[in-house]
């Protein structure tokens, strides 16, 4: 079980070597490769939370590394949700085009090439957007669609490695406060200059709900962010956070969409969310609700100009649509190709797969106060119940990785010594009597066609659990936007007790899925456990580690 930590530690720690040298200043030029700071590995010198296998209780955890991997050895202890797979995206690819698919899973118009004479390129999604405003939505449809027009300080090459965008220089002044500084010659496509004001009304936008007209569901996206303001004299702007923030400079590569001050001042919401105003490569040419967005390239851009003079996105929410639009030509790039329909897209003659390994996590959550959930051996039971491997094989056809955590290999703060738990019913049926839940009635939710193969993983779930002798489970198919609603109304008391969903983490840190998923306070919590969130609080006081940054 979960122990307390010493109050006395905490303000050790807090001023350990490792906090000093982060918060004495990293710059950031073009990034580093992705990954930790090299103390990774497993818990590495920190050892298991509980203690040795002679009952030794083992010292705190040192560095920032080392408290995030000792907080997911607790969640692979404690097991809040039944851990499913790493996610692949697997794209489809016209042969008209040239493009290679990224890990965090978007769709970068400006980076797909057109062969031979063609000057325009389709994709079609599984879904449109909730709006265009690129403040106001939190689906990766909707970012796809916006990202075409909008940019960031920082962005992120294919491999998720930290790169330049809006700012050509980035550096830590001190604990809290980090300075960015803007590029020159960059204007929004109504052909205003981007301005040092505009980056950090942006910024406000976000983390404020008093500037901007919107209490942007985007403010965790910035966690620690508490505001920003122009430079005195340079064309830069200064953000200051809560504490070190250690992942500010990743989060700024993700996250934070640049808008023009006065175009949002002047426009009512209804107006933003159905035009555009970035300083993107794609410019907006035509918007249809629910069916397409239609872009062309923006000749004043400031890198150069787009391959493609138009790009087209659209949606269809049944994936044979999409692989029928693909194959015949109507469309360039698909996402989310099921396995059922790989050999038909690799056997014709102008369209190949393109699978790639992303930074999305499919799991159970399991409502820690809820029983039968309330019970970790019930927890365990469930994980042991579940033959991931063959689901993995039978149901994705390889296209996934068994999870023992949930924190994805190559995040900082993973932690290699822990591996997914063994398909054991046996295991499982006992845990079930210890649990005291013998006979429980379980019910999964999930939703149906948003992740790949999300239905049939929930079906193979629930189908091994109803095996055990001792607990029966079905599932309930819900509307995608229906359940994301109570999951995301920060009441954890309105959700389904039991429920299947995807998270995305393009951070690559550890800490952005650990604490909106599974700290007391997160926006999409399904657990509370004090061991859990001091370790985090620990990791997030000490500086170091941040992914694909040199800081």
């Amino acid at each position: 079980m979960a122990r307390d930590i010493d109050r006395r530690d905490f303000l050790t720690l807090a001023g350990t070597a490792a906090g000093a040298a982060a918060v004495a200043g990293c710059s950031g030029g073009e990034g580093t490769p992705t990954g930790d700071d090299g103390s990774g590995g497993g818990d590495g010198d920190d050892g298991d939370d509980g203690g040795t296998d002679t009952g030794t209780p083992l010292p705190e955890p040192e560095t920032r590394v080392g408290y995030l991997e000792r907080a997911n050895r607790v969640l692979n202890e404690e097991v809040p949700w039944i851990y499913l797979n790493r996610q692949y995206s697997v794209y489809g690819k016209s042969a008209d085009v040239n493009w290679e698919a990224r890990r965090d899973e978007r769709i970068d118009g400006y980076a797909i090439e057109p062969t031979g004479d063609r000057d325009s390129v389709q994709i079609t999604q599984s879904a449109m957007d909730s709006g265009l405003d690129p403040h106001d939505h939190r689906e990766t449809p909707t970012d796809n669609i916006v990202l075409q027009a909008y940019e960031g300080l920082l962005s992120r090459d294919r491999e998720g490695k930290v790169v330049q965008e809006l700012a050509t220089g980035y550096e830590r002044l001190e604990p809290g406060r980090v300075r960015f500084d803007l590029r020159s010659g960059v204007s929004f496509h109504s052909g205003d200059s981007l301005t040092k004001e505009d980056v950090a009304f942006s910024i406000n936008r976000i983390v404020d709900p008093e500037v901007g007209g919107l209490d942007s569901p985007q403010s965790d996206q910035l966690a620690g962010v508490t505001g920003a303001e122009p430079a005195d004299g340079d064309s830069a702007v200064v953000v200051e956070s809560e504490g070190i923030n250690p992942v500010v400079f990743a989060l700024f590569a993700t996250y934070c969409d640049v808008m023009n001050r006065s175009w949002v001042e002047d426009n009512d919401e209804a107006y933003i969310n159905s035009h555009m105003n970035g300083t993107g490569p794609f410019q907006l040419a035509e918007y249809e609700q629910d069916v397409s967005v239609t872009y062309e390239a923006y000749g004043d851009y400031w890198k150069d100009g787009a391959p493609a003079d138009e790009l087209v996105i659209t949606a269809a929410s049944e994936a044979s649509t999409r692989v029928n639009q693909l194959v015949s030509g109507e469309t360039d790039v698909i996402v989310n190709v099921p396995p059922q329909n790989i050999s038909q897209v690799d056997g014709a003659d102008n369209a190949e797969i393109s699978p790639v390994p992303s930074t999305r996590v499919i799991y159970n959550a399991m409502i820690y106060d809820r029983e039968p959930f309330d019970s970790v051996q019930f927890r365990r039971a469930m994980n042991y119940a579940v033959d991931l491997e063959s689901i993995i094989e039978s149901v994705l056809s390889g296209f996934a990785d068994a999870t023992s955590q949930p924190t994805l290999e190559g995040f900082t703060g993973y932690n290699s010594d822990l591996d997914p738990y063994p398909y054991d019913p046996e295991e499982a049926e006992r845990l079930v009597e210890e649990s005291g839940y013998a006979g429980a009635e379980i019910e999964l939710h999930t939703p149906n066609g948003r992740y790949l193969k999300d239905l049939e993983i929930a079906q193979a779930v629930v189908g091994y659990i109803d095996e055990l002798e001792n607990v029966s489970a079905s599932v309930n198919q819900r509307d995608f936007g229906n359940l994301t609603d109570v999951l995301l109304d920060g009441d954890i008391t309105t959700g389904p007790a039991f429920y299947l969903i995807g998270w995305g983490n393009a951070t690559f840190d550890a800490s952005q899925t650990l604490i909106p998923l599974l700290t007391s306070d997160g926006s999409l919590t399904s657990y509370k456990n004090d061991r859990v969130d001091e370790l985090i609080d620990q990791a997030q006081s000490m500086g170091g580690g941040e992914p694909g940054t040199d800081s």
